[in-house]
Protein backbone atom coordinates (compact mmCIF):
# COMPACT_ATOMS: atom_id res chain seq x y z
CA UNK A 1 0.00 0.00 0.00
CA UNK A 2 1.23 3.65 -0.74
CA UNK A 3 -0.08 5.62 1.78
CA UNK A 4 2.96 8.27 1.53
CA UNK A 5 2.63 11.47 3.11
CA UNK A 6 2.39 15.05 1.85
CA UNK A 7 5.72 15.55 1.67
CA UNK A 8 6.58 12.65 -0.66
CA UNK A 9 3.93 13.31 -3.17
CA UNK A 10 5.58 16.69 -3.94
CA UNK A 11 6.58 16.66 -7.92
CA UNK A 12 9.84 18.00 -8.90
CA UNK A 13 9.74 19.85 -11.75
CA UNK A 14 12.19 18.71 -13.87
CA UNK A 15 11.14 14.88 -15.70
CA UNK A 16 14.15 12.44 -16.73
CA UNK A 17 13.41 11.33 -19.65
CA UNK A 18 13.80 7.78 -19.50
CA UNK A 19 13.89 7.01 -23.24
CA UNK A 20 17.90 7.40 -23.14
CA UNK A 21 17.31 4.18 -21.16
CA UNK A 22 17.44 0.47 -23.80
CA UNK A 23 14.40 -1.04 -23.64
CA UNK A 24 13.67 -3.39 -21.15
CA UNK A 25 13.15 -7.53 -21.33
CA UNK A 26 10.09 -9.63 -20.74
CA UNK A 27 9.34 -11.05 -18.04
CA UNK A 28 11.39 -14.75 -18.12
CA UNK A 29 10.25 -16.44 -15.29
CA UNK A 30 7.12 -17.93 -16.07
CA UNK A 31 4.03 -18.43 -13.59
CA UNK A 32 4.45 -22.00 -11.26
CA UNK A 33 2.95 -24.38 -13.12
CA UNK A 34 0.74 -26.01 -9.84
CA UNK A 35 -0.29 -22.20 -8.36
CA UNK A 36 -3.57 -23.11 -6.67
CA UNK A 37 -6.74 -22.14 -8.81
CA UNK A 38 -9.39 -20.00 -7.88
CA UNK A 39 -12.73 -19.68 -8.37
CA UNK A 40 -14.48 -16.62 -6.52
CA UNK A 41 -17.96 -15.84 -6.59
CA UNK A 42 -19.05 -12.43 -5.31
CA UNK A 43 -22.95 -11.28 -4.41
CA UNK A 44 -23.60 -7.70 -3.77
CA UNK A 45 -26.05 -6.13 -1.30
CA UNK A 46 -28.29 -3.78 -3.18
CA UNK A 47 -27.44 -1.23 -0.23
CA UNK A 48 -23.73 -1.76 -0.97
CA UNK A 49 -22.78 -2.17 2.68
CA UNK A 50 -21.80 -5.94 2.13
CA UNK A 51 -20.85 -8.54 0.23
CA UNK A 52 -21.52 -12.61 0.67
CA UNK A 53 -19.23 -14.91 -0.85
CA UNK A 54 -18.02 -18.41 -2.18
CA UNK A 55 -14.47 -19.08 -2.86
CA UNK A 56 -13.14 -22.87 -4.09
CA UNK A 57 -9.29 -23.21 -4.52
CA UNK A 58 -7.60 -25.89 -5.79
CA UNK A 59 -4.13 -25.96 -3.78
CA UNK A 60 -1.18 -28.36 -4.67
CA UNK A 61 1.36 -27.56 -2.15
CA UNK A 62 5.39 -28.47 -3.06
CA UNK A 63 5.80 -29.56 0.51
CA UNK A 64 3.72 -31.71 3.15
CA UNK A 65 1.15 -29.72 4.70
CA UNK A 66 -1.40 -30.73 7.38
CA UNK A 67 -3.64 -27.69 7.67
CA UNK A 68 -4.44 -25.39 4.87
CA UNK A 69 -4.18 -21.53 5.60
CA UNK A 70 -6.30 -18.42 5.37
CA UNK A 71 -5.51 -14.89 5.75
CA UNK A 72 -8.80 -12.99 6.78
CA UNK A 73 -7.11 -9.40 5.93
CA UNK A 74 -10.71 -7.63 6.55
CA UNK A 75 -10.11 -8.25 10.48
CA UNK A 76 -6.99 -6.41 10.90
CA UNK A 77 -6.59 -3.29 13.13
CA UNK A 78 -7.00 -0.60 10.72
CA UNK A 79 -9.73 -2.17 8.67
CA UNK A 80 -11.68 -3.14 12.09
CA UNK A 81 -11.25 0.50 13.50
CA UNK A 82 -13.82 1.97 9.82
CA UNK A 83 -16.41 -1.48 11.18
CA UNK A 84 -15.04 -3.38 8.17
CA UNK A 85 -15.02 -7.62 8.90
CA UNK A 86 -14.71 -10.88 7.58
CA UNK A 87 -16.52 -14.31 8.78
CA UNK A 88 -16.20 -17.37 7.53
CA UNK A 89 -19.34 -19.19 7.65
CA UNK A 90 -18.55 -22.65 6.24
CA UNK A 91 -15.58 -24.73 4.96
CA UNK A 92 -15.06 -27.52 3.65
CA UNK A 93 -11.93 -29.69 2.50
CA UNK A 94 -12.22 -32.49 -0.40
CA UNK A 95 -15.98 -32.81 0.03
CA UNK A 96 -15.88 -32.66 4.14
CA UNK A 97 -16.92 -30.19 6.32
CA UNK A 98 -14.94 -28.53 8.80
CA UNK A 99 -14.91 -25.79 11.25
CA UNK A 100 -12.46 -23.06 10.46
CA UNK A 101 -9.92 -22.28 13.35
CA UNK A 102 -9.04 -18.70 14.37
CA UNK A 103 -5.61 -18.08 15.73
CA UNK A 104 -5.09 -18.25 19.13
CA UNK A 105 -4.80 -14.05 19.56
CA UNK A 106 -8.25 -13.59 18.09
CA UNK A 107 -10.27 -10.86 19.91
CA UNK A 108 -13.23 -11.68 21.00
CA UNK A 109 -16.04 -11.96 18.41
CA UNK A 110 -14.01 -12.18 15.75
CA UNK A 111 -12.02 -14.93 13.76
CA UNK A 112 -8.70 -12.96 13.32
CA UNK A 113 -6.53 -12.33 10.67
CA UNK A 114 -5.78 -16.02 10.02
CA UNK A 115 -7.84 -19.22 10.10
CA UNK A 116 -6.88 -22.58 9.75
CA UNK A 117 -8.71 -25.98 8.49
CA UNK A 118 -7.95 -28.92 9.70
CA UNK A 119 -6.94 -31.78 7.60
CA UNK A 120 -8.23 -35.17 7.76
CA UNK A 121 -4.70 -36.67 6.84
CA UNK A 122 -2.05 -34.81 5.98
CA UNK A 123 -1.16 -33.84 2.22
CA UNK A 124 1.65 -34.72 0.70
CA UNK A 125 3.97 -32.67 -2.16
CA UNK A 126 1.94 -32.41 -5.28
CA UNK A 127 -1.25 -34.07 -4.10
CA UNK A 128 -3.67 -31.48 -4.50
CA UNK A 129 -6.51 -30.63 -1.77
CA UNK A 130 -9.64 -28.62 -2.76
CA UNK A 131 -11.17 -26.10 -0.03
CA UNK A 132 -14.42 -24.69 -0.18
CA UNK A 133 -15.05 -21.45 2.04
CA UNK A 134 -18.28 -19.40 2.40
CA UNK A 135 -17.94 -15.90 4.02
CA UNK A 136 -19.33 -12.39 4.79
CA UNK A 137 -17.81 -9.35 3.98
CA UNK A 138 -19.24 -6.40 6.19
CA UNK A 139 -17.93 -3.14 4.62
CA UNK A 140 -17.25 0.14 6.64
CA UNK A 141 -19.21 3.28 5.92
CA UNK A 142 -17.25 6.20 4.79
CA UNK A 143 -13.83 4.10 5.01
CA UNK A 144 -10.41 5.39 3.63
CA UNK A 145 -9.13 1.67 3.52
CA UNK A 146 -9.18 -0.69 0.88
CA UNK A 147 -13.04 -2.01 1.59
CA UNK A 148 -15.45 0.40 2.19
CA UNK A 149 -18.58 1.71 0.98
CA UNK A 150 -19.93 5.20 0.25
CA UNK A 151 -23.78 6.25 0.03
CA UNK A 152 -23.56 9.36 -0.89
CA UNK A 153 -21.92 8.36 -3.85
CA UNK A 154 -23.39 4.94 -4.30
CA UNK A 155 -20.29 3.03 -4.48
CA UNK A 156 -18.48 0.24 -2.91
CA UNK A 157 -14.39 -1.33 -3.14
CA UNK A 158 -13.13 -4.20 -1.39
CA UNK A 159 -9.61 -5.69 -1.96
CA UNK A 160 -8.44 -8.28 -0.04
CA UNK A 161 -11.77 -9.30 -0.02
CA UNK A 162 -11.80 -12.80 0.74
CA UNK A 163 -9.83 -15.65 2.65
CA UNK A 164 -6.36 -15.36 1.15
CA UNK A 165 -4.05 -18.62 0.88
CA UNK A 166 -0.57 -17.43 1.91
CA UNK A 167 1.68 -20.22 0.63
CA UNK A 168 5.29 -19.60 -0.26
CA UNK A 169 6.76 -22.02 -2.60
CA UNK A 170 9.82 -23.34 -0.76
CA UNK A 171 8.87 -21.68 2.55
CA UNK A 172 5.49 -22.74 3.75
CA UNK A 173 2.68 -20.54 5.01
CA UNK A 174 3.16 -16.81 5.61
CA UNK A 175 2.02 -16.33 9.45
CA UNK A 176 2.69 -12.87 9.79
CA UNK A 177 0.86 -10.73 12.48
CA UNK A 178 -1.31 -8.29 10.88
CA UNK A 179 0.45 -4.50 11.48
CA UNK A 180 -1.05 -1.55 13.72
CA UNK A 181 -0.14 1.05 11.39
CA UNK A 182 -1.67 1.73 7.97
CA UNK A 183 0.62 -0.67 5.21
CA UNK A 184 0.33 -4.05 3.53
CA UNK A 185 1.16 -7.13 4.92
CA UNK A 186 -0.48 -9.44 2.89
CA UNK A 187 1.77 -12.24 0.88
CA UNK A 188 0.61 -15.12 -1.32
CA UNK A 189 1.88 -17.12 -4.72
CA UNK A 190 -0.07 -16.10 -7.60
CA UNK A 191 -2.69 -18.17 -8.34
CA UNK A 192 -4.88 -18.59 -11.73
CA UNK A 193 -8.10 -16.38 -11.01
CA UNK A 194 -10.29 -19.29 -13.40
CA UNK A 195 -12.96 -17.46 -12.29
CA UNK A 196 -14.16 -14.49 -10.68
CA UNK A 197 -18.08 -13.79 -10.29
CA UNK A 198 -19.59 -10.80 -9.18
CA UNK A 199 -23.22 -9.74 -8.91
CA UNK A 200 -24.62 -6.91 -8.68
CA UNK A 201 -27.38 -3.90 -8.94
CA UNK A 202 -28.03 -3.67 -12.77
CA UNK A 203 -27.96 -0.34 -12.02
CA UNK A 204 -24.54 -0.16 -11.50
CA UNK A 205 -20.63 -0.51 -13.15
CA UNK A 206 -18.29 -3.33 -11.60
CA UNK A 207 -14.88 -3.10 -11.84
CA UNK A 208 -13.18 -6.64 -11.27
CA UNK A 209 -9.36 -8.02 -11.43
CA UNK A 210 -7.72 -9.40 -15.22
CA UNK A 211 -9.44 -9.49 -18.51
CA UNK A 212 -13.48 -9.20 -18.29
CA UNK A 213 -15.65 -12.21 -19.93
CA UNK A 214 -19.38 -11.60 -21.09
CA UNK A 215 -21.86 -10.72 -18.09
CA UNK A 216 -25.16 -12.38 -17.69
CA UNK A 217 -28.57 -11.47 -16.01
CA UNK A 218 -28.84 -12.28 -12.51
CA UNK A 219 -30.88 -14.97 -10.76
CA UNK A 220 -32.74 -12.02 -8.76
CA UNK A 221 -34.66 -9.34 -10.43
CA UNK A 222 -32.60 -6.12 -11.05
CA UNK A 223 -28.78 -8.01 -10.47
CA UNK A 224 -26.42 -8.86 -13.18
CA UNK A 225 -23.13 -11.20 -12.68
CA UNK A 226 -19.83 -10.17 -14.31
CA UNK A 227 -17.15 -12.34 -14.79
CA UNK A 228 -13.65 -11.76 -14.90
CA UNK A 229 -9.98 -14.28 -15.13
CA UNK A 230 -6.08 -13.90 -14.69
CA UNK A 231 -3.82 -16.44 -15.36
CA UNK A 232 -1.65 -15.03 -12.50
CA UNK A 233 -2.71 -12.65 -9.90
CA UNK A 234 -1.69 -11.92 -6.09
CA UNK A 235 -4.96 -10.92 -5.05
CA UNK A 236 -8.15 -9.04 -6.07
CA UNK A 237 -9.95 -6.20 -6.25
CA UNK A 238 -13.49 -4.80 -6.86
CA UNK A 239 -14.86 -1.99 -7.05
CA UNK A 240 -18.99 -1.27 -7.48
CA UNK A 241 -20.78 1.97 -8.48
CA UNK A 242 -22.19 4.68 -9.87
CA UNK A 243 -19.52 5.42 -11.92
CA UNK A 244 -18.50 7.47 -15.16
CA UNK A 245 -15.93 5.64 -17.08
CA UNK A 246 -12.90 6.44 -19.34
CA UNK A 247 -11.60 3.95 -21.38
CA UNK A 248 -7.77 4.01 -23.87
CA UNK A 249 -5.25 1.50 -24.73
CA UNK A 250 -1.86 2.70 -24.30
CA UNK A 251 0.94 0.44 -24.98
CA UNK A 252 -1.23 -2.98 -25.49
CA UNK A 253 -2.41 -2.06 -22.04
CA UNK A 254 -6.41 -1.56 -21.86
CA UNK A 255 -7.04 1.08 -19.34
CA UNK A 256 -10.25 1.73 -17.58
CA UNK A 257 -11.06 4.71 -15.36
CA UNK A 258 -13.99 5.18 -13.27
CA UNK A 259 -14.55 8.06 -11.47
CA UNK A 260 -17.94 8.71 -8.85
CA UNK A 261 -20.60 10.95 -10.31
CA UNK A 262 -21.56 13.69 -8.27
CA UNK A 263 -22.70 13.54 -5.01
CA UNK A 264 -26.56 12.97 -4.69
CA UNK A 265 -27.07 16.45 -4.10
CA UNK A 266 -26.11 17.25 -7.63
CA UNK A 267 -22.13 18.38 -7.19
CA UNK A 268 -20.05 17.66 -4.30
CA UNK A 269 -18.53 19.83 -1.44
CA UNK A 270 -15.76 21.30 -2.12
CA UNK A 271 -14.57 24.57 -3.50
CA UNK A 272 -12.55 23.61 -6.71
CA UNK A 273 -11.69 25.63 -9.86
CA UNK A 274 -11.43 24.52 -13.19
CA UNK A 275 -7.72 23.11 -12.72
CA UNK A 276 -9.28 20.81 -9.76
CA UNK A 277 -7.14 22.64 -7.87
CA UNK A 278 -9.81 23.42 -5.41
CA UNK A 279 -9.39 23.33 -1.23
CA UNK A 280 -11.97 21.45 -0.86
CA UNK A 281 -12.39 18.30 0.98
CA UNK A 282 -14.21 15.02 1.09
CA UNK A 283 -16.72 15.36 -1.85
CA UNK A 284 -15.96 18.67 -3.81
CA UNK A 285 -14.65 18.23 -7.31
CA UNK A 286 -13.04 21.24 -9.81
CA UNK A 287 -14.38 20.45 -13.46
CA UNK A 288 -18.30 19.91 -12.92
CA UNK A 289 -18.11 16.42 -12.52
CA UNK A 290 -17.43 14.06 -9.48
CA UNK A 291 -13.66 14.80 -8.99
CA UNK A 292 -11.41 17.44 -8.46
CA UNK A 293 -9.27 16.63 -11.06
CA UNK A 294 -11.18 16.01 -14.40
CA UNK A 295 -11.19 12.24 -15.67
CA UNK A 296 -9.15 13.45 -18.72
CA UNK A 297 -5.84 14.64 -16.57
CA UNK A 298 -6.35 11.32 -14.88
CA UNK A 299 -5.92 9.37 -18.35
CA UNK A 300 -3.25 11.59 -19.26
CA UNK A 301 -0.94 11.07 -16.32
CA UNK A 302 -2.13 7.17 -16.09
CA UNK A 303 -1.22 7.34 -19.88
CA UNK A 304 1.97 9.05 -19.54
CA UNK A 305 3.57 7.10 -16.47
CA UNK A 306 2.20 3.60 -18.15
CA UNK A 307 4.89 4.57 -21.02
CA UNK A 308 7.94 5.77 -18.89
CA UNK A 309 7.78 2.92 -16.68
CA UNK A 310 7.25 0.52 -19.36
CA UNK A 311 10.14 1.83 -20.44
CA UNK A 312 12.39 1.88 -17.73
CA UNK A 313 10.95 -2.00 -16.01
CA UNK A 314 9.92 -3.84 -19.16
CA UNK A 315 5.90 -4.42 -20.25
CA UNK A 316 3.63 -4.59 -17.99
CA UNK A 317 2.30 -7.52 -16.86
CA UNK A 318 -1.65 -7.70 -17.27
CA UNK A 319 -3.36 -6.56 -20.60
CA UNK A 320 -6.54 -4.81 -18.41
CA UNK A 321 -5.32 -2.03 -16.17
CA UNK A 322 -8.55 -1.12 -13.57
CA UNK A 323 -8.49 1.98 -11.86
CA UNK A 324 -11.08 3.48 -10.04
CA UNK A 325 -10.85 6.92 -7.84
CA UNK A 326 -13.00 6.78 -4.49
CA UNK A 327 -13.35 10.06 -2.67
CA UNK A 328 -12.46 8.75 0.87
CA UNK A 329 -9.20 7.25 0.31
CA UNK A 330 -6.55 10.04 0.79
CA UNK A 331 -3.54 8.03 -1.22
CA UNK A 332 -3.40 5.34 -3.29
CA UNK A 333 -3.87 1.37 -3.04
CA UNK A 334 -2.14 -1.24 -5.37
CA UNK A 335 -3.74 -4.49 -6.46
CA UNK A 336 -2.57 -6.66 -9.38
CA UNK A 337 -4.20 -5.21 -12.38
CA UNK A 338 -6.07 -3.13 -10.57
CA UNK A 339 -5.51 0.47 -8.44
CA UNK A 340 -7.54 2.85 -6.55
CA UNK A 341 -6.64 6.48 -6.16
CA UNK A 342 -7.99 8.70 -3.84
CA UNK A 343 -9.58 12.41 -4.87
CA UNK A 344 -6.62 14.20 -5.09
CA UNK A 345 -5.64 17.55 -6.24
CA UNK A 346 -3.66 17.98 -9.66
CA UNK A 347 -0.53 18.75 -8.05
CA UNK A 348 -0.66 15.40 -5.99
CA UNK A 349 -1.87 12.93 -9.37
CA UNK A 350 1.52 12.21 -11.52
CA UNK A 351 3.63 11.51 -8.12
CA UNK A 352 1.13 9.24 -6.53
CA UNK A 353 0.01 7.59 -10.51
CA UNK A 354 3.56 6.75 -11.09
CA UNK A 355 4.18 5.04 -7.70
CA UNK A 356 1.17 3.30 -7.29
CA UNK A 357 1.92 1.62 -11.49
CA UNK A 358 5.28 0.41 -10.40
CA UNK A 359 3.52 -1.58 -7.80
CA UNK A 360 2.31 -3.50 -11.12
CA UNK A 361 6.28 -4.63 -11.31
CA UNK A 362 7.50 -4.20 -7.52
CA UNK A 363 4.54 -6.41 -5.73
CA UNK A 364 1.74 -7.40 -8.48
CA UNK A 365 4.82 -8.98 -10.54
CA UNK A 366 7.63 -9.50 -8.36
CA UNK A 367 5.73 -10.57 -5.12
CA UNK A 368 7.66 -10.32 -1.63
CA UNK A 369 6.77 -10.74 1.91
CA UNK A 370 5.47 -7.33 2.13
CA UNK A 371 5.16 -7.93 6.41
CA UNK A 372 8.60 -9.06 6.33
CA UNK A 373 10.34 -6.95 4.20
CA UNK A 374 8.07 -3.78 3.19
CA UNK A 375 11.34 -2.53 1.28
CA UNK A 376 11.43 -4.90 -1.15
CA UNK A 377 8.35 -3.56 -2.85
CA UNK A 378 7.79 0.40 -1.29
CA UNK A 379 11.98 0.97 -1.98
CA UNK A 380 11.92 0.24 -5.45
CA UNK A 381 8.60 1.23 -6.32
CA UNK A 382 9.64 4.90 -5.08
CA UNK A 383 12.92 4.90 -6.56
CA UNK A 384 11.23 4.37 -9.73
CA UNK A 385 8.64 6.68 -8.86
CA UNK A 386 11.28 9.52 -8.75
CA UNK A 387 13.00 8.52 -11.86
CA UNK A 388 10.01 8.64 -14.40
CA UNK A 389 8.89 11.83 -12.29
CA UNK A 390 12.56 13.60 -12.02
CA UNK A 391 12.16 13.35 -7.97
CA UNK A 392 15.70 12.73 -7.91
CA UNK A 393 16.49 15.66 -5.10
CA UNK A 394 13.62 14.89 -3.18
CA UNK A 395 15.19 11.60 -1.93
CA UNK A 396 18.60 12.02 -0.79
CA UNK A 397 20.72 10.35 2.21
CA UNK A 398 21.60 13.19 4.02
CA UNK A 399 17.82 14.25 4.29
CA UNK A 400 16.75 11.43 5.45
CA UNK A 401 15.52 11.10 9.35
CA UNK A 402 18.58 10.46 11.68
CA UNK A 403 16.40 7.69 14.02
CA UNK A 404 15.34 6.00 10.67
CA UNK A 405 18.65 5.76 9.51
CA UNK A 406 20.11 1.87 9.32
CA UNK A 407 16.78 0.36 9.83
CA UNK A 408 15.96 -0.25 5.90
CA UNK A 409 15.53 -4.03 6.27
CA UNK A 410 13.53 -3.70 9.26
CA UNK A 411 9.61 -5.35 9.16
CA UNK A 412 6.40 -3.80 9.59
CA UNK A 413 6.19 -5.17 13.02
CA UNK A 414 9.46 -3.16 14.04
CA UNK A 415 7.56 -0.02 12.65
CA UNK A 416 4.88 -0.15 14.37
CA UNK A 417 6.24 -0.39 18.04
CA UNK A 418 9.41 2.61 16.88
CA UNK A 419 7.30 5.42 16.14
CA UNK A 420 4.39 3.91 13.89
CA UNK A 421 3.36 5.37 10.48
CA UNK A 422 5.49 8.27 10.11
CA UNK A 423 9.06 6.50 10.91
CA UNK A 424 7.73 4.12 8.67
CA UNK A 425 7.68 6.14 5.37
CA UNK A 426 10.51 7.73 6.10
CA UNK A 427 12.31 4.66 7.29
CA UNK A 428 11.27 2.69 4.09
CA UNK A 429 9.82 4.90 0.84
CA UNK A 430 12.17 7.83 1.64
CA UNK A 431 15.56 5.95 2.79
CA UNK A 432 14.67 3.50 0.41
CA UNK A 433 14.37 5.50 -2.66
CA UNK A 434 17.62 7.43 -1.61
CA UNK A 435 19.87 4.66 -0.95
CA UNK A 436 18.63 3.04 -4.77
CA UNK A 437 19.24 6.37 -6.18
CA UNK A 438 22.68 6.42 -4.54
CA UNK A 439 23.67 3.20 -5.48
CA UNK A 440 22.58 3.93 -9.10
CA UNK A 441 24.59 7.19 -9.04
CA UNK A 442 27.25 4.88 -7.96
CA UNK A 443 27.21 2.00 -10.05
CA UNK A 444 26.54 4.04 -12.86
CA UNK A 445 23.14 4.39 -14.85
CA UNK A 446 23.42 1.92 -17.22
CA UNK A 447 24.58 -0.68 -15.27
CA UNK A 448 22.49 -0.01 -12.47
CA UNK A 449 19.24 -0.19 -14.74
CA UNK A 450 20.17 -3.39 -16.95
CA UNK A 451 20.79 -5.29 -13.66
CA UNK A 452 17.08 -3.95 -12.24
CA UNK A 453 15.64 -4.70 -15.36
CA UNK A 454 17.05 -8.45 -15.32
CA UNK A 455 16.08 -8.42 -11.39
CA UNK A 456 12.27 -7.75 -12.60
CA UNK A 457 12.63 -10.58 -15.81
CA UNK A 458 14.09 -13.18 -13.68
CA UNK A 459 12.13 -12.74 -10.36
CA UNK A 460 8.47 -12.46 -12.25
CA UNK A 461 5.64 -13.99 -10.85
CA UNK A 462 8.00 -15.53 -7.38
CA UNK A 463 8.05 -14.29 -3.71
CA UNK A 464 11.08 -12.97 -3.62
CA UNK A 465 13.36 -12.04 -0.16
CA UNK A 466 16.84 -10.22 -0.13
CA UNK A 467 19.09 -13.06 -0.97
CA UNK A 468 16.92 -12.70 -4.29
CA UNK A 469 18.17 -8.90 -4.31
CA UNK A 470 21.20 -9.25 -3.44
CA UNK A 471 22.28 -12.14 -5.64
CA UNK A 472 20.50 -10.00 -8.48
CA UNK A 473 23.10 -7.21 -7.94
CA UNK A 474 25.98 -9.48 -7.07
CA UNK A 475 28.43 -8.05 -9.61
CA UNK A 476 27.59 -4.04 -8.51
CA UNK A 477 29.12 -4.04 -4.89
CA UNK A 478 28.52 -0.12 -5.22
CA UNK A 479 24.63 -1.82 -4.62
CA UNK A 480 25.09 -4.26 -2.15
CA UNK A 481 27.77 -2.29 0.11
CA UNK A 482 25.24 0.44 0.41
CA UNK A 483 22.08 -1.63 1.03
CA UNK A 484 24.10 -3.35 3.79
CA UNK A 485 25.20 0.05 5.34
CA UNK A 486 21.84 0.81 5.62
CA UNK A 487 19.93 -2.09 7.41
CA UNK A 488 19.32 -4.72 4.98
CA UNK A 489 20.47 -8.06 5.79
CA UNK A 490 20.81 -10.90 3.16
CA UNK A 491 19.08 -13.46 5.44
CA UNK A 492 16.05 -10.69 6.19
CA UNK A 493 15.53 -8.64 9.42
CA UNK A 494 14.30 -11.19 12.06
Amino acid sequence: MSRTSRGLLAIGSACLLVTAVACAPEATDQPWPQRPVVDLDYRVADDLSSVTGRERVVFTPDMRVCELVFRLWPNEPTAARTGTSIVVTGASVDGRPVAPRPSADAAAGSQGTLVELPLGRCVQADDAVTAVLDFRLTLGRDSGERWGYLPSREMAWFGNGFPLLPWVRGQGWARDAATVIPGETATSEDFDLASLSVTAPSRLTVFGTGTRRAAESGRAPGTTIHHFAADAVRDVLVTVGNLDVLERTVSGVQIRLATPKPGRNGDGNGNGNGDGEGEGEGEGNGNGKGTKVSPQRWMEELSDELRALQHLLGPLPYRDLWVTVVPTIGDGVEFPSALLFGDLRRREVRSLVAHELGHQWFYALVGNNQARDPWIDESFTTFAQALVVGQQDDYRLEDVPQGVVGHLGEPMEYWGRTGGYDNYVAGVYQQGAAVLLEARRRAGPHRFDRALRDYVARSAHRVVGPRDVFAAFQDLPQVTDLLRQYGVREGGNR
